[in-house]
This record gives structure tokens, sequence and C-alpha cells, in this order.
């Protein structure tokens, strides 16, 4: 006879190493991607396809609707890179986050500063099993640290972790 226990549940994926700076994931690239796809094709390709039909180029017609492809190209190439270009790190400092397109950029928010975190989640990172991790900080000017497109046990992570060593933080407010 054969046993009917059921089989094991396979283990969840291991959480990256506290310390060390971990890259969003591919899936979050290639949706923001698609959306700045979307969004080049329509400012970029909207707005030279509507110059060149308004001052009455050569090929009007068909050069118009042609020009959003260059706009879509641009757009899904910028926003795939910046995804790819966005790190995150945690330590006992605190949360760390860099973004490197044009220009470097690098967040580091004290477990001092932290307020309150929040998960948020839309119907498309839902799908693909993404977060944004929201970090609301002690000040006014840049309160909050935004962090779109985490893997979703990555954002569970950082929030619970965050949390407690906010709870644990005796000048934590």
């Amino acid at each position: 006879m054969s046993d009917p226990s059921p089989a094991p549940l396979p283990s969840p994926p291991p959480l990256p190493d506290q310390g060390t700076w971990q890259p969003l994931p591919l899936r979050a690239a290639t949706i923001a991607g698609v959306a700045g796809a979307i969004t080049g094709a329509i400012f970029i390709g909207g707005v030279l396809g509507t110059l060149w039909v308004v001052f009455d180029l050569p090929m009007r017609w068909i050069a118009g609707p042609a020009m959003l492809l260059p706009g879509a190209l641009i757009g899904g190439v910028f926003g795939f890179r910046r995804q790819r270009r966005t790190w995150w790190r945690l330590d006992a400092q605190g949360l760390g986050v860099r973004r490197d397109l044009m220009w470097q950029l690098e967040t580091r928010v004290p477990l001092s500063r932290v307020q309150h975190l929040d998960l948020r989640r839309g119907p498309i990172e839902r799908t693909a099993r993404l977060s944004t991790l929201v970090v609301h900080t002690a000040g006014s000017r840049f309160s909050a640290v935004s962090l779109a497109g985490l893997d979703q046990a990555d954002a569970e992570h950082l929030r619970d972790t965050l949390g407690r060593q906010l709870d644990q933080d005796d000048d934590a407010l």
C-alpha cells in the first residue's frame, strides 16, 4: 500500500542576506518596461506625431502613427532599465535604496526615523507577486521612501523586520 500522508510542502525561497545590495526581480522590470512603453508611445509618439501632422510635413498620415513606435521603444527601455538599476539593502542601521539610471541616488532610512510602514499591492502587482514598500519617516521633507517592484516575500520580510526593530528601539517614536 502507498503512504496516505500528503507530500511535503516546498520550502519558501531563502531570503537575501542582510547587508548586501539586492536587485529587484526581473518581472518588476518587465512590468515597468511595458508601462514605460505605453507611456512613451502616448507622450513621445503622440507629441511627435501631432507635430508632424500640424506642420503638414510630408507623409503626415503615415509618419504620425509611425512615431508611436519610437516613443514606445524609448519609454520601454527607460522603464526597464530604471527597475533593473534599483537595489535595496537592510542592515543594522536601517534600509538603503540605491537607484542608478543616469544620476546616482542613494537613500538611507535610519531605524530611528521610521514612523510606520505600508505595503501596497495593485492588481498588476498582485498578479506578478510584487509589492511596494512605503517607509514613512519623521520629518517633513521627503517624509516617505517608496520602493516599488519588490518581491512579495521580500517586502513582507522587510516590513516585519523593520517593524520588529522599530518596536525594540527605545528611541523610536
